[in-house]
């Protein structure tokens, strides 16, 4: 049984929710420092994210050992924010992922434990917490709950103009959600002066030619295909597409080489690796099918630039090891080149498909 018994519980103590923070009255029987004030909550954290972190609480949720010495006890100590870091970052990047895959209601508790344990770490006022607002907003809006994301997002802002050392990359973060909110309040005017400085602070933290710059070109880009201004949202989905591929195709030029060599220079056995976590692998996906999406409804005008993005995409699902992807995207962009481009065009392309078919006959383990 997983039903909390009131007499059970110490006096003064009040057990909550981990989702809604109501008064609780169910735990995990797998750890048993966790709490819901029902079936249903329970469940959304399980599959959200409590599965993947239940027995990483429990040091965070128990009392500390005594320990025999101050030595020890700063040794405990040092441990316990190690593991607190870690699941900081790993809760963010799961909450992050669910997003980009379009699943905003399984983000929801991944973004809510790595609020809670920023908070527990750094305090209520850190603009360490920023990012998990963000989290909470952008997962907000794409529940329809514009007024609870404008919540999380004053949160946010509040938190930035107390900060006296808030960074450019949480400055392009903030920018880059008021103009996800704006464009969902289809205020395209504050949209569009949003996501510019998202992209000023992202290329003062990254540079312009960055990946994590990218984002905000392509919602700006957005922005401007919505109101119907195609030459600039062209030229700004050509720059993403620019982006990611010179960022891909520079890893993927490494591993030729590192192939021919058969070992790294660690003497491991090589293994495919786009240098990205999940959630930016995930990010990628997003940008890069939506782009390919808004080509391929005008191929016939510039069928070159739906090529440029399969073969982008190719690449991307070839580093990630999901050959049969990156083959049907390989086959696709050899099929458009074969109509409209140059046989040089169609040579790169069947070198790269050749390479990802003998991959996935002969895969590297």
């Amino acid at each position: 049984m997983n039903v909390i018994y009131p007499l059970a519980v110490p006096k003064g103590r009040r057990l909550c929710c981990e989702v809604c923070e109501a008064p609780a009255e169910r735990m995990c029987t797998a750890c048993t420092v966790t709490y819901y004030c029902g079936p249903v909550h329970q469940k959304a954290d399980w599959a959200s994210i409590h599965e993947k972190i239940c027995q990483l609480l429990i040091p965070l949720r128990t009392t500390m050992p005594f320990y025999n010495s101050e030595e020890e006890r700063q040794h405990g100590l040092q441990q316990l924010q190690k593991r607190q870091k870690h699941l900081i970052e790993f809760c963010y990047t799961v909450a992050q992922k669910y997003l980009f895959e379009g699943r905003h209601e399984d983000a929801v508790p991944a973004a809510l434990h790595s609020l809670r344990f920023r908070m527990n770490m750094h305090g209520l006022s850190s603009v360490e917490l920023v990012p998990a607002y963000l989290l909470l907003a952008e997962a907000s809006l794409g529940l329809g709950r514009i007024v609870q994301a404008e919540e999380y997002l004053s949160q946010a802002r509040w938190t930035v103009l107390k900060s006296t050392d808030c960074s450019n990359a949480t400055h392009s973060l903030l920018h880059r959600n008021l103009g996800l909110l704006y464009m969902a309040k289809e205020n395209h005017e504050e949209a569009r002066y949003h996501l510019a400085n998202d992209i000023y602070f992202a290329s003062c933290a990254f540079g312009t030619e960055d990946i994590r710059t990218s984002g905000g070109y392509f919602h700006l880009a957005n922005v401007f295909h919505g109101l119907k201004k195609m030459e600039l949202a062209d030229t700004l989905y050509t720059k993403v597409s620019e982006i990611w591929y010179a960022y891909l195709n520079n890893h993927y030029q490494v591993l030729l080489q590192a192939r021919t060599q058969q070992t790294d220079l660690l003497g491991k056995q090589l293994v495919n690796d786009t240098g990205l976590d999940e959630a930016q692998e995930a990010e990628a996906i997003q940008i890069l099918t939506s782009i390919l999406s808004i080509r391929e409804s005008t191929s016939d005008k510039a069928p070159q630039k739906t090529v440029f993005v399969l073969k982008t995409l190719s690449m991307l699902y070839f580093l990630m090891l999901e050959c049969s992807k990156a083959k049907e995207y390989a086959s696709r962009a050899l099929s458009l080149a074969e109509e409209h481009l140059s046989v040089q065009e169609q040579k790169v392309i069947q070198e790269l498909l050749d390479i990802i078919s003998t991959e996935e006959e002969e895969p590297i383990t």
